[in-house]
């Protein structure tokens, strides 16, 4: 089986896109979540089974993996035998080693920064070699998109709880905003992966089209939340996209006050505060008298609302066994710093279509952005 130019396999009698499916019918999950497991874009998925996009050699190799055949099996050649007994295939860890790789990545990248981090440093995180991180993602850009996708995904699971709980739009809106507000670990490590992400892309073309897509993803996502609120009569008529526009930013820049300052200078607290104001005056309806008397109430329920946040966050991270990080900024090239290697590996189906931004994630049915 030959690889065309743009590193993708080329499968003209359908023998690839058939013996995926049989490692996903062997595996017995939807395409969704194979997809997940093997950070993949469940759109690129999709359309490559269905013949419009073949898959990259790194997909290949991540689906062998995750589904423990051989590589060349995948590509067409026949099915090895069986290895003797006494000699099992070695030990992968829990979610496959690819999902390992991304997210130490991310919880290194988180630490220490991106430039920071290299391809070494990755591989002793997850107990394995330098190879094997090549192996599985061959070039800086496939892990970048691979960790913002996983990233987003974990996130959206988190947020997806409370949104399906909330009463109306003025809830889902007070719910993003706690999970927006750096105030355990988990979310600071976040947001600090996301302030590296945007240091990256001012000066990466290619990072800063990935970073516009997210974050296109994520306005989105809370001017629907303003639509609906309108539309129900908790919120007055507005411009949904511009407001959206200037609520995250108003977000973005109190977070990163709250990073980047001293801790009796702006905190978590204060930065919820105005944000609530924001609410407030910007949005709900009939405010005044009515509005002031009932900004205590409002204060209780959001405390109870953070405290909710915070023991969501908590166990998801107890859940990772990585640190629960999320948050996109990640490469993988060599012994250099990562931020410094190109990689020569081909594309990575891990755009993914979660709602950008930091701290929110979309539906991954949608199919966004170029390949």
């Amino acid at each position: 089986m030959d690889e065309d130019p743009g590193g993708r396999i080329a499968d003209d009698t359908g023998h690839v896109t058939d013996r995926v499916r049989q490692v996903i019918a062997r595996l017995g999950c939807n395409q969704r979540e194979f997809a997940r497991r093997i950070v993949m874009d469940p759109s690129k998925l999709s359309r490559s089974l269905g013949g419009t996009r073949r898959f990259t050699l790194a997909e290949i190799v991540r689906i062998a993996d995750l589904g423990g055949v051989d590589t060349g099996w995948l590509l067409g050649a026949p099915e090895r035998p069986a290895p003797p007994p006494g000699r099992g295939p070695a030990p992968v860890p829990d979610g496959g080693r690819p999902l390992q790789i991304v997210r130490e990545t991310v919880r290194l990248i988180a630490e220490h920064g991106f430039h920071a981090v290299r391809v070494t440093d990755i591989a002793a995180a997850c107990g394995t070699s330098p190879a094997a991180v090549h192996y599985h993602f061959p070039g800086r850009d496939d892990l970048l998109e691979a960790a913002v996708r996983w990233c987003m995904d974990e996130d959206t699971a988190r947020r997806a709880a409370g949104l399906a709980a909330a009463p109306d739009a003025r809830a889902e809106l007070l719910h993003l905003i706690a999970l927006q507000t750096p105030r355990t670990e988990q979310q600071r490590r976040q947001w600090l992966v996301w302030l590296d992400l945007w240091a990256q892309a001012a000066r990466d073309t290619a990072v800063g089209r990935l970073h516009e897509h997210y974050y296109r993803q994520w306005r989105t996502t809370v001017a629907d939340v303003l639509r609906r609120g309108t539309a129900q009569g908790v919120f007055r008529p507005v411009d949904p996209d511009v407001t959206a526009l200037r609520l995250t930013a108003l977000i973005d820049g109190l977070a990163t006050q709250v990073l980047a300052t001293a801790p009796d200078s702006t905190t978590p607290d204060s930065m919820h505060t105005a944000l609530l104001a924001f609410v407030r005056n910007e949005l709900d309806v009939g405010r005044g008298a009515a509005g002031e008397s009932g900004a205590a109430q409002e204060t209780s329920g959001v405390a109870q609302e953070t405290s909710a946040v915070a023991q969501e966050t908590s166990e998801a991270a107890g859940g990772l066994g990585v640190g629960g990080v999320a948050g996109p900024k990640a490469g993988a090239g060599g012994e250099t710093e990562v931020g410094r290697e190109a990689g020569p590996g081909p594309e990575a189906g891990s755009s993914p279509e979660a709602e950008a931004g930091p701290g929110a994630g979309a539906g991954p049915e949608q199919e966004q952005g170029p390949e």
